[in-house]
């Protein structure tokens, strides 16, 4: 089968590899419109899950995603208004990667597999490549998409805040989100660190804050300093930075993005088939795009290989993959509108206000507050980590590699 993939991220990418797997004799073909390992934004971050399920499909890859990967422990909330001021703290761990290196890992990993990926290559939604099978997922702006909305019906929805996606050179070795009220409102960043002396920094705020501060009016390298002003104390003295790739990041405001279906299999008897942010976008605070996008390309790459029929391959794609993240937008719609309300909560004590938001999704039990004040006491957060790293080393030891140290100094305690 000749397979075209319209968009070299991360869904396009982990497609052809797995396909490839499956089937050597699929021939493959990636167009990405930037260059070589060219990327806007900053860092992804993930999961343990996802290395399990990375490992399980290609363990080649897996190893070279997790190696140059960093590993943070615990979430930090850091409150500082004219009431409270304080911070609480959540348990777990993650990763986190520069997109650009993990672009590089998949392209280099799909290459050694036969996939030619064209670089700087735009394609035409009018006039796409002669395949057997196209594949779009040329992201949440999706021209592909777009030019056959009228097949694939998406639905979007536009958030109320506004956001803006910036790096730091501020080393954090934890998930921090950091509130600071103003005199026009309340402003937050969510932060994670990316890769050796980098860290990426979302900051977000309501319209009403956003335009009080004049942030609608100022250019957005004017917009750095206030900021940088703004988020002195989180930031620790250090910069903010805007521009990825020579131009300066842009306020946005999120649009989920959802479609009726994912196939469109009436141009002429080639199937154009939706993956990634083409298909569905989930908002940042879930911090699930890069796993959901690359979960999709395995699932299309089995169905392909599951079912001889193309068209039959494609519609279990469309049934299973799109049902299982109708949950997903559901509760990252119901993440997004929290934050959109977050002034209501932001009267109570750090320890109260970082509760409401672990239990924003409405998932809690009887026993999750008194956990979650047991999980303030500096001994209860050290037996955490000490659980944390157990089993990460059993998990690490199990796919046969080395644990990660922890990022920047040896932490010997919990903050």
């Amino acid at each position: 089968m000749r397979i075209v993939c319209v968009g070299g991220g991360p869904a396009g990418l982990y497609f052809s590899i797995s396909a490839k797997l499956r089937d050597a004799g699929h021939e493959i073909i990636v167009l990405e419109a930037d260059p070589p390992e060219a990327t806007y934004g900053w860092g992804v971050v993930y999961w343990s899950n996802l290395l399990d399920i990375l490992h399980r499909n290609d363990p080649e890859s897996a190893r070279a995603v997790r190696a140059g990967s960093v590993l943070w422990q615990q979430q930090d909330i850091r409150v500082h208004g004219n009431r409270y001021d304080g911070t609480a703290h959540f348990g777990g761990y993650g990763y986190s990667m520069g997109r650009a290196a993990l672009l590089g890992v998949l392209a280099q990993r799909a290459r050694s597999l036969g996939v030619e990926v064209r670089h700087e290559r735009l394609a035409d939604p009018a006039d796409l490549p002669d395949a057997d099978l196209v594949l779009a997922v040329d992201g949440a702006g999706s021209r592909i998409r777009q030019s056959r909305a009228e097949r694939f019906g998406p639905h979007m929805e536009t958030g109320r805040n506004h956001y803006i996606w910036l790096g730091t050179d501020r080393q954090f070795d934890s998930f921090l989100f950091a509130f600071e009220e103003t005199q026009a409102g309340w402003i937050w960043f969510h932060a994670y660190p990316s890769f050796k002396g980098v860290s990426t920094c979302i900051v977000e705020c309501s319209p009403e804050t956003w335009q009080g501060l004049g942030l609608d009016r100022l250019d957005e390298d004017d917009a750095v300093p206030l900021l940088e002003k703004i988020f002195h104390r989180a930031l620790d003295g250090h910069s903010l930075i805007s521009r990825s790739r020579g131009a300066p990041a842009k306020w946005q405001r999120f649009t989920h993005i959802a479609n009726e279906t994912w196939v469109d299999g009436t141009d002429e008897g080639r199937p154009v088939v939706l993956a990634g942010d083409s298909a569905h976008t989930t908002h940042f605070t879930l911090g699930s795009g890069t796993r959901l996008a690359m979960i999709d390309a395995l699932v299309l790459a089995s169905a392909l290989k599951e079912f001889p029929d193309p068209r039959v391959a494609l519609r279990e794609y469309d049934k299973h993959r799109r049902a299982e993240l109708h949950a997903v937008q559901a509760t990252a719609r119901t993440s997004m509108a929290w934050f959109e309300r977050v002034d209501a909560y932001l009267d109570r004590d750090p320890v109260d206000f970082a509760y409401a938001m672990a239990v924003r999704q409405g998932r809690q039990s009887s026993w999750h507050y008194q956990a979650h004040l047991a999980n303030q006491l500096k001994p209860v957060r050290q037996a955490r980590r000490a659980y944390d790293t157990g089993r990460r080393w059993y998990q690490d030891r199990k796919r046969g590699e080395m644990p990660l140290p922890l990022l920047g100094r040896s932490l010997r305690g919990a903050r």
